[in-house]
């Protein structure tokens, strides 16, 4: 198994790789100066939908409402128009109205910036009140979704069969300097390189390391 004195040597390898791609969708609404509110309404679109159709979709939508006030002066049939074509998008439209109401009635209009409060908003799991508490707020958390559970796995750092158990575990054996990046990192990687069907093993710069690379057999 994979200890922290190889992940020291795997992380900068990593995090000079991915400079070769795109940043994800909430990174770059982030770095725009994409507000709390946007951060957190991009990142409920990007469940189960591609980097680029969220990108379209959070672009219409904040054209039309990028505050909670003024996402509640539209329809749910408005909203469902704008978004789509991303993934669930009847719920996540229901979602968006909730969590702005509650923004508004429960949190004096601002996002709240901490994830057991922002665990109370409709449509707000684990994943996304992490990532909003690190780019939204710039505080330490450890977003998992399935690419930091799938590389996290294949590397042999963590031995967990889902994505919550994942950020336990990387809570509390990942050196918290990567906390507010490991997303952003392995989220591009696994977009790119280490991909859920056909990772690129021959790209990979940490494959010296990997547990699934070794047992995969393949040579670089």
């Amino acid at each position: 198994m994979i200890t922290n004195a190889t992940i020291e040597k795997i992380m900068p390898l990593l995090i000079n790789e991915v400079k070769k791609f795109p940043n994800p969708i909430v990174t770059e609404i982030r770095m725009a100066g994409g507000t709390p509110y946007h951060i957190l309404i991009s990142t409920m679109l990007s469940l189960r939908t591609k980097d680029t159709t969220t990108r379209d979709a959070s672009v219409r939508l904040f054209a039309k409402a990028g505050t909670p006030e003024g996402m509640l002066r539209l329809t749910p049939e408005t909203i469902e128009k704008l978004i789509y074509p991303v993934g669930f998008y009847h719920t996540k439209a229901k979602s968006i109205l909730t969590t702005s109401k509650d923004i508004i009635e429960r949190f004096g209009g601002k996002v709240p910036d901490t994830i057991d409060a922002l665990l109370t908003l409709k449509g707000v799991g684990r994943k996304t009140a992490n990532l909003v508490v690190t780019e939204a707020f710039n505080k330490d958390g450890i977003c998992v979704d399935t690419h930091v559970h799938r590389i996290s796995n294949r590397l042999g750092y963590v031995r967990t069969k889902e994505p919550n158990e994942t950020e336990m575990a990387l809570r509390e054996k990942l050196p918290k300097k990567y906390w507010r990046i490991y997303n952003d990192v392995l989220v591009t990687y696994g977009q790119h390189v280490c991909r859920p069907i056909g990772p690129r093993c021959t790209l990979c710069p940490v494959t010296r390391w990997c547990e699934y690379f070794r047992k995969s057999g393949q040579r670089v």
